[in-house]
């Protein structure tokens, strides 16, 4: 097996856990939001055990799925393509060159979120309620990013013309 094989099988099984990831949290998203995230509701949520275990899975998926995807399935895409992989915003605005991703700082604030919601704890029940309905905004461009890389990966490795 040549080492442009094994990249190639890399990327499959890198896109096969992304269509997955994105599923999961698309499932979650339409529970969570199916009607407006406010700010009675978080200020309720050591008492709702269910909307807290929806929040946290949320804030989980959003997580993995935006890690996923920034730091694994673009600097292996970029590898097959030969290109220099870089910091984050190099390898970023690299994809927005492609057309791949929309705006390399929208997706840097998705970073930014992806570490407020899961790094830190959020104390002000107001702040997790901007990053959490902020995430849910952004759910529409992790969705049309992971399209257009696994469209992508799929004429790369011939799966598609």
């Amino acid at each position: 097996m040549t080492e442009g094989d094994v990249l190639q099988k890399r990327l499959l099984f890198l896109s096969n856990i992304v269509e997955k990831e994105l599923r999961h949290l698309t499932t979650t998203d339409e529970r969570l939001f199916s009607k407006p995230l406010t700010l009675e509701k978080i200020l309720q949520l050591e008492n709702e055990v269910e909307l807290s275990e929806k929040v946290e899975t949320f804030a989980s998926r959003f997580a993995r799925l935006q890690d996923t995807v920034g730091a694994k399935l673009l600097p292996q895409l970029m590898e097959l393509l030969q290109e220099k992989r870089g910091v984050m915003i190099d390898n970023l605005d690299w994809a927005e060159k492609q057309g791949w991703i929309e705006n390399s700082d929208h997706w840097m604030e998705i970073r930014e979120l992806r570490n407020k919601m899961v790094h830190e704890y959020i104390e002000s029940e107001q702040e997790m309620l901007d990053a959490l309905n902020k995430a849910h905004h952004y759910i529409p461009t992790l969705k049309s990013t992971v399209e257009q890389m696994l469209n992508e990966i799929k004429i790369r490795v011939g799966l598609v013309e």
